[in-house]
Parts: C-alpha cells; structure tokens; sequence
C-alpha cells in the first residue's frame, strides 16, 4: 500500500495550526514544545528552535532529512530535541508525525516518575493505550533517543522523566490528538486516584473487549494494562 504524505505547503500549515493548539491549550509555555511531519519516506519538516509554539509562520520552519541533514531552513536552527523526533522515525516506519510539549498535569507525573497505566478509562485505553515513564536524560542530549527508543514500536505515547510528553501517529493530528489524551488520561488519573481516592478498575474481561475495539480500529500498539478479576463496576449509584 502507498503511503500517502501531505505536501510541503500541507505539513508547514498543519505545525503551525497544532502549536497553535498547543499553546492556546497551556501544554507549552515560552519557546517550549517541538513538531515534525513526514512529507516522505525520509523528510521532515520540522519546528525552529527558540520560537513560541503559538506564534509561527511557515516561513520558520525547517526541512531535513532523517539522517539529520538540514534541507533548507528559515533564520533559526531545529531544536536540538529533533534528535528524539528522528529516533522514533527510525523506529517506526508507519510514524507520519511527532509533537512533544509540556501539558501540566502529565508532565506532574512524568516529574513523579509515574507511568500511566491505569485501567480505569475505555478512552484511553483505546486510543492510547499505557503511557510508560522514561527515566531522565538531559533535554536535547543524544541519549535521550536511546532511553525511549526500546519503547516506541510498543506504545504510542511516553512520559519523559523530569521534562515532559511525546506522542507519535500516522498523521500529524493523530500524534496530536495522543497527546490531548496524553493529558486528559493524566487529569482523570489526578482526580479520581489521587484527589477522590477511589477508581473502579476495569476487570480483565472489560479490558479484553476494549483490545479488540483498538484491533478493529487497526491499531496494534498501546500495550495493556493489568485489570482485576471481577468487575465492581456493575451496581448503580444513587
């Protein structure tokens, strides 16, 4: 099957549009945050460097090759955390599109050290899957790529020790919308395990229907998260 890549002109008005998203949304703050985009098998146009997510032009953006190599670029360089974006392309040739950012509350856990693997909401398992937590390497660093590199072929999303999130898909609105789940799952976690302090989690039973949901949809990764043996979410509340 061919792979169908958007055109240059498509991928620069789409980055724009998600750091524009990103930024209304409060996941990126300053010059924080990178996108990159496929527009073949072995080209990117990806973010400058030093640049608000929510304040781009087209003009800014920079294309290069997956090797590293710069194709063209504006008065600015690729952030050096492109090296993370190139690693997962590498990894997996079905990823069209990478964004990582900041977003508040997935960032708290990622700075906790907790991964998000709780089976307490059809959604994010679903779309998501397991968000797994990377331990720390420095932003920017070459061994950044190597730390998330043995996770990216299995799940769709990763918490970055002490940093932030990265998402990928096989367009640049699916990894974007990863990373709105990234977060929302993140929220729903905060609010009913650590703030209520009581989730009902999903049985294995409940957890095996919605697998097969995300297989239908074509999706294989995600991994799945353990559940327990009977259900105790059969009985209404009043």
């Amino acid at each position: 099957m061919n792979t169908q890549y958007p055109t240059d002109a498509e991928a620069k008005k789409m980055i724009v549009e998600i750091g524009r998203r990103m930024y209304i949304k409060n996941f990126v703050a300053a010059n924080d945050g990178n996108i990159s985009c496929k527009v073949d098998d072995e080209t990117i146009w990806t973010t400058p460097t030093g640049v608000s997510k929510g304040f781009m032009s087209e003009d800014e953006m920079v294309k290069m090759r997956l090797d590293g190599t710069i194709i063209s670029q504006g008065e600015r360089a690729p952030s050096s955390e492109v090296k993370m974006h190139l690693r997962i392309y590498n990894e997996r040739k079905d990823v069209m599109a990478v964004c990582h950012a900041h977003p508040p509350v997935s960032t708290s856990f990622a700075i906790a050290g907790m991964a998000l693997n709780q089976a307490i909401y059809p959604e994010a398992l679903v779309n998501l899957g397991i968000v797994p937590c990377v331990h720390y390497e420095k932003p920017g660093s070459k061994q950044l790529p190597d730390a998330i590199a043995p996770y990216v072929r299995d799940y769709n999303a990763l918490l970055l020790a002490n940093h932030g999130a990265v998402t990928w898909g096989t367009s640049l609105m699916e990894a974007w919308y990863r990373l709105e789940s990234t977060e929302h799952y993140a929220m729903i976690i905060m609010y009913s395990i650590n703030i209520i302090g009581k989730a009902n989690v999903l049985s294995r039973d409940q957890i095996d229907e919605l697998i097969q949901i995300r297989k239908n949809m074509g999706v294989t990764s995600g991994g799945i998260p353990s559940g327990v043996a009977n259900p105790s979410n059969l009985t209404d509340a009043v």
